[in-house]
C-alpha cells in the first residue's frame, strides 16, 4: 500500500540526506514522506511549518488525503501581551478575592504566608510551568499533548477536560448572581439595605449605622441583606429533595452571561487576545479604587491587623497547609488543561520560563493586595456595628453576596460602590470561564481537526458547548439549585481532584518521558535551562506533596453541609463522589485500556509514540531531534 505521514513542523534538525535508521530525512521540502508495501523506509521531506519541530506521533494518512488543502490554521498569539493577558485573566479570579484572605485570617494572618510559600515554590510554580511549556511545545491542546508525550498517560488530557467540563456547568453561575446584584444596583436605595420588601419577614432586622449598640436578643433575628440574598435572588427551598421551579431572572442573568462568554472566544485566540485587554486589566483599576476607599475608612485598620496578625501555633495544625496546598491549585488553574492550552498558541521560542514565574507572582501579589481591600471594609463594618470581625468575616460567595453588600450599605454613594464591586466580581469570572471553554473548545479541536478546523466549525462548537453547559446550569437556578451547585463546587473540581490529576502529571513528565529529556526540550525553546530546583520539584518534592496533600484530604473529609446547618442525604453526597471520581478514572481507565488493546508486547512498544491508527506507547520518546526519534509503524 502507499501512503504519507504528516509530523508537526519541523526544522533542520534531520540534515539532507541523513539516514537513520528506517528513516531517510531527505532535505528540506514538504513535510511528508512515502511508504509502500515492499519498503519498510520511510521518505520523509523536513519543511519549516511555525518553526516548530518534528514530532515522533503523526498520523497516517493515504496518498492524496487533501486534509491540509481544506482544514484552517490553528492560529497564534498576535504578540507575547495577548497570551500574558489572557493566562493572568484565568488564572486571577474570584478565588483572589473571596477565599484567599479569609483562609489568611483564619489560619494564622501573616503565619499562613509560610505554607503558602512554601506550596507556591514546591507545587505551584513546577506544575503551572511543565503544562505551560508542553502546550507550547507540542502545539497541541489538554488530550492531545499528552498523547504525544505518552499515549499510556493520555488519560491525564481526559480528566482535566472532565473537571473543565463540570466546571463551565458551575462556575459561571457566579456570574449570573453578580449580573442579578448588579443590575439591582441601579437605584438610589440599594435593595438589601431595609426590610420594608415583600420578601422581608418579620424578623428581619435592620443594622443602620447610627446602631452601636443592640438590645435585640432574638435568634431569629435576621439581616436584609441575607433575605435578600435567601428569599429574593434564590428563593431558596428547604433541601437538595426540593428543586422548586427555575429562577427566570436569573435564568435571564446566565443567558446574558454566556452570550458574552461566547462572543469573547467564538472566533479563537484572534477574539480573546483582544477581550482580555479589557477583562483582565479593568478588575485591576476596581480593585485599586475599592483598595483606596477602603483604607480611608475608619476601623480599616482594624481590619488589616486582623487579616495579617501573624499566630505562629496555628502552623502546628495539619489543616493549615492543607488550607495552603488547595488555595494554590484552586488559584493557579493547575490540572485543568487551560495552561496547556493557552500555551500551546504560543510562538515556538517564547520565554515560556520566564512568563510562568512573572505571572505565578503576579497572581499571589494580587490575592495579598486584595485583602487589604477585603479587610479593611471588614474592618470599617466591624467598627460600625459594635462586633468582632471575626464575625464579619466570611469566604465565598458569602463575602460576595453577603458581607460586602452589606458593608456597601454603611458607605455613602453606596449604590455606585456596590456597582464597581459587582462589575468586578463579574469581570473577574468571566475571563476566568471563557478560558476554560476555550480550553475545551481547543482540545476538542486538536483531537479531531479534520472535522472542527474548518471555516464555521469552530464557532459551531462553541455555540454547541455553550447551549448545553446553560441548559444544565439552570438546574443550579431552581429553587434548590444553590444545593447542586454546592455539591459541584465541593466534588466537582475540588482540590482532590486536581492533587490526583498532579501526581500524574509530574509522574508522567519526569519518571516516564523524563525530567532531564523535558529539560532538553525546554533548553531548545528558550535557549537556556530553566533552574535546577525545578527538575527535582518534577522528580520528588512535587508529587510527594501532592500525594501527602491528597492523602491527608481523604483522612480528614467531612460530608457537605450547607449553611452549617443542613445535611444533605447520603444519595447527595454519593452523587458527589461520583462528580469527583468521573475525572480521576480515567487516567487509570486509560492506562488499562490501551495496556489491553496495543498490539505486540509491551517491550516492543516501550520506546515508541503512537504512529499510524495509534497503535503505540510512548515511554520517554524524545519528541525534537530526529536523531533520537524510534517510532514504529503499524498499518493494519
Amino acid at each position: 500500500m502507499n501512503g504519507r505521514v504528516r509530523l508537526g513542523g519541523g526544522s533542520a534538525l534531520c540534515r539532507a540526506g541523513s539516514r537513520l535508521g528506517g528513516w531517510h530525512c531527505a532535505g528540506e521540502g514538504a513535510l511528508v514522506g512515502t511508504r509502500s508495501s515492499a519498503t519498510p523506509a520511510l521518505t520523509l521531506g523536513i519543511g519549516k511549518n511555525h518553526n516548530r519541530h518534528p514530532l515522533c506521533c503523526g498520523t497516517w494518512q493515504p496518498a492524496g488525503h487533501p486534509e491540509e488543502d481544506q482544514t484552517l490554521e490553528r492560529g497564534q498569539w498576535n504578540n507575547k501581551l495577548e497570551y500574558v493577558l489572557s493566562v493572568a485573566g484565568e488564572i486571577i479570579g474570584l478565588g483572589n478575592v473571596w477565599r484567599f484572605p479569609y483562609l489568611c485570617y483564619k489560619n494564622g494572618g501573616g503565619a499562613f504566608f509560610i505554607p503558602y510559600l512554601i506550596f507556591l515554590f514546591t507545587c505551584g510554580i513546577p506544575v503551572f510551568f511543565l503544562e505551560t511549556a508542553l502546550g507550547q511545545y507540542t502545539s497541541q491542546g489538554g488530550v492531545t499533548a499528552w498523547r504525544r508525550i505518552c499515549p499510556l498517560f493520555e488519560g491525564i488530557g481526559y480528566a482535566s477536560q472532565v473537571i473543565v467540563i463540570l466546571l463551565n456547568f458551575y462556575y459561571i453561575i457566579v456570574l449570573a448572581w453578580a449580573l442579578f446584584y448588579l443590575f439591582s444596583s441601579f437605584t438610589i436605595n440599594l435593595p438589601w439595605g431595609s426590610c420594608d420588601h415583600e420578601w422581608n419577614t418579620e424578623n428581619c432586622l435592620e443594622l443602620q449605622k447610627a446602631n452601636s449598640t443592640f438590645n435585640v436578643t432574638s435568634e431569629n433575628a435576621t439581616s436584609p441583606v441575607i433575605e435578600f440574598w435567601e428569599r429574593r435572588v434564590l428563593k431558596i427551598s428547604d433541601g437538595i429533595q426540593h428543586l422548586g421551579g427555575l429562577r427566570w431572572e436569573l435564568a435571564l442573568c446566565l443567558l446574558l452571561a454566556w452570550i458574552i462568554c461566547y462572543f469573547c472566544i467564538w472566533k479563537g485566540v484572534k477574539s480573546t487576545g483582544k477581550v482580555v485587554y479589557f477583562t483582565a486589566t479593568f478588575p485591576y483599576v476596581m480593585l485599586i479604587v475599592l483598595l483606596i476607599r477602603g483604607v480611608s475608612l475608619p476601623g480599616a485598620s482594624q481590619g488589616i491587623l486582623f487579616y495579617l496578625y501573624p499566630d505562629i501555633s496555628r502552623l502546628g495544625d495539619p489543616q493549615v497547609w492543607m488550607d495552603a496546598g488547595t488555595q494554590i491549585f484552586f488559584s493557579y488553574a493547575i490540572c485543568l488543561g487551560c495552561l496547556t492550552a493557552l500555551g500551546s498558541y504560543n510562538k515556538y521560542h517564547n520565554d515560556c520560563y520566564r512568563d510562568c514565574v512573572a505571572l505565578c507572582f503576579l497572581n499571589s501579589g494580587t490575592s495579598f493586595v486584595a485583602g487589604f481591600a477585603i479587610f479593611s471594609i471588614l474592618g470599617f463594618m466591624a467598627q460600625e456595628q459594635g462586633v468582632p470581625i471575626a464575625e464579619v468575616a466570611e469566604s465565598g460567595p458569602g463575602l460576595a453576596f453577603i458581607a460586602y453588600p452589606r458593608a456597601v450599605v454603611m458607605l455613602p454613594f453606596s449604590p455606585l460602590w456596590a456597582c464597581f464591586f459587582f462589575l468586578m466580581v463579574v469581570l473577574l469570572g468571566l475571563d476566568s470561564q471563557f478560558v476554560c471553554v476555550e480550553s475545551l473548545v481547543t482540545a476538542l479541536v486538536d483531537m479531531y481537526p479534520t472535522i472542527f478546523r474548518k471555516k464555521n466549525r469552530r464557532e459551531t462548537l462553541i455555540l454547541l458547548v455553550s447551549i448545553l453547559s446553560y441548559l444544565v446550569g439552570l438546574v443550579m437556578l431552581t429553587e434548590g439549585g444553590m444545593y447542586v451547585f454546592q455539591l459541584f463546587d465541593y466534588y466537582a473540581a475540588s482540590g482532590m481532584c486536581l492533587l490526583f490529576v498532579a501526581i500524574f502529571e509530574t509522574l508522567c513528565i519526569a519518571w516516564v518521558y523524563g525530567a532531564e529529556r523535558f529539560y532538553d526540550n525546554i533548553e531548545d525553546m528558550i535557549s537556556y535551562r530553566p533552574w535546577p530546583i525545578i527538575r527535582y520539584c518534577w522528580l520528588f518534592i512535587t508529587p510527594a506533596v501532592c500525594m501527602a496533600t491528597f492523602l491527608f484530604s481523604l483522612i480528614k473529609y467531612t460530608p457537605l453541609t450547607y449553611n452549617k446547618k443542613y445535611v444533605y442525604p447520603w444519595w447527595g453526597d454519593t452523587l458527589g463522589w461520583l462528580l469527583a471520581l468521573s475525572s480521576m478514572v480515567c487516567i487509570p481507565l486509560w492506562v488499562v485500556y490501551k495496556l489491553s488493546t496495543i498490539k505486540g508486547s509491551l517491550r516492543e512498544v516501550r520506546l515508541v509514540g503512537a504512529l499510524g491508527s495509534g497503535h503505540g506507547l510512548c515511554f520517554g520518546v524524545d519528541l525534537q531531534p530526529c536523531s533520537r526519534i524510534i517510532c514504529m509503524l503499524q498499518v493494519d
